[in-house]
């Protein structure tokens, strides 16, 4: 009775881990999926309401002013299609290792969203700095990380040892 109980206990932790993985897990896929979607937006509709305060901040830091100059206008409109096509990419991207070898346990995949992501916050947040162009970086690429780090962390050990080949 004694190693029953065992048993049940040790199924009942396995399962508890199991479910804590998969919240995270989908976490990772449908947080990717908004970033997506929003990528989206942001190339098509990049001058709507819900980008005026990112369009302000980056007006007051270039031109010091709350609106692009006219002259700048259609360069803005045309930088955010290929910019927001390019978070587009990357989140679907993300949603399908979000959904696949990331679910499997794969290191690779955990180790390949750490690496690539650390590339583009090191890159992203260094050229912000630089422009003096802070909130990007204390709001949206802090927030970014933030977002995909959670999951990283609450199941680091989880996944499968990686073997040497």
């Amino acid at each position: 009775m004694l190693k029953e109980f065992k048993k049940m206990k040790t199924n009942t932790e396995i399962n508890i881990k199991e479910s804590h993985f998969i919240f995270w897990q989908r976490w990772l896929f449908y947080t990717s999926l908004v970033f997506a979607i929003a990528g989206i937006v942001f190339a098509l509709l990049g001058n709507n309401f819900l980008f005026q305060p990112y369009n302000t901040m980056l007006a007051k830091v270039f031109w010091h002013s709350s609106k692009f100059p006219p002259e700048a206008d259609m360069f803005r409109t045309f930088i955010y299609a290929p910019l927001g096509g390019t978070i587009a990419c990357c989140y679907i991207l993300l949603a399908f290792i979000a959904r696949y070898p990331f679910k499997d346990k794969q290191p690779w995949a955990r180790n390949a969203i750490i690496i690539a992501f650390s590339i583009w916050v090191l890159i992203d947040s260094a050229v912000c700095v630089y422009f003096g162009v802070y909130p990007q970086v204390y709001i949206i690429n802090a927030f970014s990380i933030t977002i995909k780090a959670l999951p990283i962390i609450f199941t680091w050990k989880q996944f499968l040892p990686v073997r040497n080949i």
